[in-house]
């Protein structure tokens, strides 16, 4: 199994004549390691975040679809799991080379993926499995569910650690570049909920563009990238740079 585990794989700045809302984010070589891994002619499934917005999931597969194609990476099937496949769960995910996991609302995808039995479905998986946000974060074995909707935060129901996919023991929040600035429920995101959160735990934190790739338990930290852990940021990692993880965590 090959893992990209990613804050948003996306680039929206698209060359001239490209008809793509966006093309894939080719710093920190992450095109040329999807090449490295997804043959010209592979079948994805898409599997959604929430699985009962069909629109959405079918914009996505879409989108994504074109952005493997101009990259040389065409499909030569596309499947879609929701809510209308959920019974179909088995046979889509043992068809497919790809798995592609939507962002989304990571409670909600981690309901779906938890319903359909998801975790058993992918551990033997043996192909190419690409994370994107909520998606990334659902792959954890224990998946910290940062607070993201209003009210969450100040919920004393809202449980923020969910049995995860099981791909990874890594704990990713991505969006950095974007999310450090938010405020929910009054309150700093990161500076007052998810730094409290931290302790005994160590969160994995990326920009938009950078990545982990993930083979054979060998795990490689591409791009910027910093670690939480006990109420403490660091920068561990910078664009252009990568960094083995065993390396950080021994």
């Amino acid at each position: 199994m090959t893992l990209f585990l990613t804050s948003s794989p996306c680039w929206d700045d698209v060359p001239e004549g490209c008809d793509l809302p966006c093309i894939f984010d080719e710093r920190n070589g992450f095109v040329d390691a999807l090449r490295d891994f997804v043959e010209p002619g592979a079948r994805c499934t898409f599997v959604a975040s929430d699985p009962s917005t069909y629109d959405r999931l079918e914009e996505f597969a879409d989108t994504f679809t074109r952005c493997f194609a101009w990259h040389g990476m065409p499909f030569s099937n596309v499947a879609l799991l929701d809510n209308r496949t959920a019974d179909r769960a088995a046979e889509l995910i043992g068809q497919a080379d790809v798995l592609i996991l939507a962002g989304g609302h990571v409670p909600t995808q981690n309901e779906f993926f938890q319903r359909i039995g998801l975790r058993e479905l992918v551990a033997d998986f043996n192909g190419v499995i690409m994370g994107i946000s909520a998606g990334t974060m659902n792959c954890a074995d224990v998946v910290y569910a940062q607070p993201e909707m209003p009210g969450e935060s100040v919920d004393p129901a809202y449980q923020r650690f969910l049995p995860g996919l099981g791909l990874t023991g890594l704990n990713i929040l991505p969006h950095y570049q974007k999310e450090c600035h938010t405020i929910l429920d009054g309150r700093r995101l990161y500076e007052d909920i998810t730094y409290a959160d931290s302790h005994g735990y160590t969160f994995l934190v990326l920009v938009d563009g950078s990545y982990v790739l993930s083979r054979d338990g060998e795990e490689l930290l591409c791009g910027e990238a910093y670690t939480i852990r006990d109420g403490v940021l660091r920068q561990v990692c910078a664009e252009g740079e990568d960094l083995p993880l065993e390396e950080l965590f021994g």
